[in-house]
């Protein structure tokens, strides 16, 4: 009997062809996800990116198509576009250093991917990434359900890393929730955070898991201290990944997500990161946890700067 093949192939574009973005394009493609359609403003770059990818193609058994551009005209009708586009950190940057250039950036890069894409679901992966993303689903005019920024993954995937080295248990056996901004303000749940359903607060004692929950707030910044010429990119994109597989492969998975709130958690007109399932429609729901007040303070708190730095990046955009 003949294979069934679909009459399309699922593609997605990925603005910005840094350590990120291209990371992310053999993610993509070697997990045989979809086409990837590469794009940058830095002539060369992008094509010989995808170049290389496809030269790999035999040796990691897929054939998934991956175009290097320089024109929005070739990511047309992509199901999936990542902004990866943008500065990164140096070392004593915060992300919200960030603001004035990539908030440009970003604005631009959203304007354009959408007009030859406008059925796209959006993911927005530039610092200062709540801002960037409220300022994308202002910039496209999009349902909040087809654009989020992809932080609480990585956060989570951080706090579950150091749970694991200091435990010496197997990363996979554990499980935690990261919500808020992606910054300092992050709000890692001790509670939620569990080595095979058994909470971490049974295994560590309070200033352990304090020591953890600071070492993730400042886990980006611990890696651009140590490589000096950049920031962190492996397990950015491998998280990004994941919000793209959840999509494509529709799996309805459970994720914190930088996603626009609109009386969740008590908060209005803010993105921040809360958890939502996400499907091959976008973000199928937002769930509200039963936070602690001292959750919901911090949760808050975390909201308010990203409100600070909304305001300050609009501002910046007002053309004198």
């Amino acid at each position: 009997m003949a294979s069934f093949i679909p009459c399309h192939l699922p593609r997605v574009t990925i603005v910005g062809a840094g350590r990120v973005g291209s990371t992310l394009a053999q993610r993509i493609a070697e997990k045989n996800l979809a086409d990837v359609v590469l794009l940058d403003i830095v002539e060369g770059i992008p094509q010989g990116l995808a170049l290389d990818l496809l030269e790999a193609r035999g040796i990691e058994l897929h054939n998934r198509q991956i175009i290097g551009t320089n024109d929005y005209a070739d990511t047309a009708n992509s199901e999936i576009v990542v902004i990866t586009a943008g500065i990164p950190r140096k070392p004593g940057m915060s992300r919200d250093d960030l603001l004035r250039t990539n908030a440009k950036i970003v604005v631009e890069a959203a304007k354009n991917a959408i007009a030859y894409s406008p059925n796209a679901i959006f993911i927005i992966v530039t610092n200062p990434l709540d801002v960037m993303t409220y300022l994308a689903w202002q910039a496209t005019g999009l349902p909040r359900d087809r654009i989020m920024g992809m932080a609480g993954v990585l956060d989570s995937a951080r706090f579950e890393t150091f749970i694991a080295l200091e435990l010496g248990v197997l990363p996979a056996d554990v499980k935690a929730m990261v919500l808020g901004s992606h910054g300092d303000l992050m709000v890692p749940l001790s509670r939620y955070a569990t080595v095979n359903g058994v909470p971490i607060t049974e295994l560590l004692d309070e200033s352990t898991i304090n020591r953890l929950i600071e070492r993730t707030r400042n886990g980006g910044a611990e890696i651009v201290e140590l490589m000096q010429t950049g920031g962190a990119f492996f397990a950015p994109a491998s998280a990004t990944s994941v919000m793209v597989e959840s999509i494509l492969l529709n799996q309805s998975r459970l994720l914190p997500i930088a996603t626009y709130l609109q009386g969740e958690y008590g908060l209005e007109d803010v993105v921040i990161g809360v958890p939502c399932r996400l499907g091959y429609s976008g973000i199928e729901s937002i769930v509200e946890l039963n936070l602690s007040d001292n959750e919901r303070e911090a949760l808050h708190t975390s909201a308010k700067s990203v409100r600070k730095n909304i305001e300050r990046s609009q501002e910046m955009l007002v053309v004198k």
